[in-house]
């Protein structure tokens, strides 16, 4: 199951969020997402992790503070996809 985690702080790594995801149950992947053009945190990111850990992230992670920000934690929706203007 894909996670969304929102209001991280803006020093929060790859690493920093599976070590975090990682004390609930094993983590098939963790990634903060970057601005494209200067490679800074935009804020949030993703976890993936198995459905059972992953409802088990959201109960526990979900408001938890981290550096003075309170964490969103959430199963992840698709983006829409956009249309075409022409």
């Amino acid at each position: 199951m894909k996670l969304y985690v929102g209001n991280l702080p803006w020093s929060t790594t790859d690493a920093d969020l599976e070590e975090m995801f990682g004390a609930v149950g094993p983590v098939t992947s963790a990634s903060v997402v970057k601005d494209r053009d200067t490679g800074r945190s935009r804020g949030f990111g993703f976890v993936e992790m198995e459905s059972a850990d992953a409802k088990r992230a959201i109960a526990e992670l979900n408001g938890h503070t981290l550096e003075s920000r309170q964490l969103k934690v959430d199963q992840a929706t698709d983006k829409p996809k956009r249309s075409s203007r022409f």
